[in-house]
């Protein structure tokens, strides 16, 4: 029973462990590796501990205490930092605009107090905290701030990334399974920040289109 309260948060509209896109799918990994990582320390932590604590003293020996300290203190931080390097950046990549082969669609996004305006500039659409996008396309979220800075934030498709006031910023997202995702002002940002949520709703791609035909023109 008693893994049950603990990972009772590892699913839900805003939990990064139920990644539903490639971008969250990599943070989610990484979360895990550095989660197991960061248990196995703990117990080899608390097993030298122990051991220390019921050993018999022992002559100091200079070149034992040395070893310990390049090994625990220089080198394990040292591969311990590659290894995240190493997953963390191409984790990153992913969530930025890349060249890619396939079509990226493009939506502008404007934070405001507190709200978002969505537009599509292409089919002369602008909705008020609801996004549709394609499944299995990437999106190219441009992020403009009307005011002061906000982070747009979908945990279950992607990382958060601010908008700047005077900046426009770029965050690609991409749903791999059709459904409905909540996204969150992820920047305090006044004092309704908490009341300035939105939706994503990932279509199949056929009934995304319809839904463009159908919208488009109510800007």
């Amino acid at each position: 029973m008693l893994p049950a309260p603990l990972l009772a948060g590892c699913s839900g509209p805003y939990s990064i462990l139920d990644p539903a896109g490639p971008a969250a799918q990599s943070a989610a990994g990484l979360w895990w590796l550095m989660f197991s990582a960061f248990g196995m320390v703990f117990i080899a932590v608390v097993a030298l501990w122990c051991f220390a604590l019921r050993r018999p003293a022992e002559p100091n020996d200079p070149r034992r205490n040395n070893a310990w300290i390049i090994g625990g203190g220089i080198l394990l931080p040292f591969a311990a930092i590659i290894l995240l390097l190493s997953l963390g950046i191409p984790a990153g990549h992913r969530m930025l605009p890349l060249p890619t082969q396939q079509d990226v669609l493009s939506i502008h996004v404007t934070g405001h107090q507190w709200w978002w305006e969505i537009r599509y500039p292409e089919h002369n659409i602008r909705l008020r905290n609801e996004l549709h996008i394609p499944v299995g396309v990437p999106v190219d979220i441009h992020l403009t701030t009307a005011d002061v800075i906000h982070a747009f934030w979908v945990p279950r498709l992607g990382g958060k990334l601010d908008t700047i006031p005077g900046r426009t910023t770029i965050l690609r997202l991409q749903a791999d399974e059709p459904g409905i995702y909540r996204g969150q002002c992820a920047e305090f940002c006044g004092l309704q920040h908490a009341r300035m949520q939105f939706t994503v709703t990932a279509h199949e791609p056929a009934a995304f289109q319809r839904w463009l035909e159908e919208t488009a023109g109510n800007d």
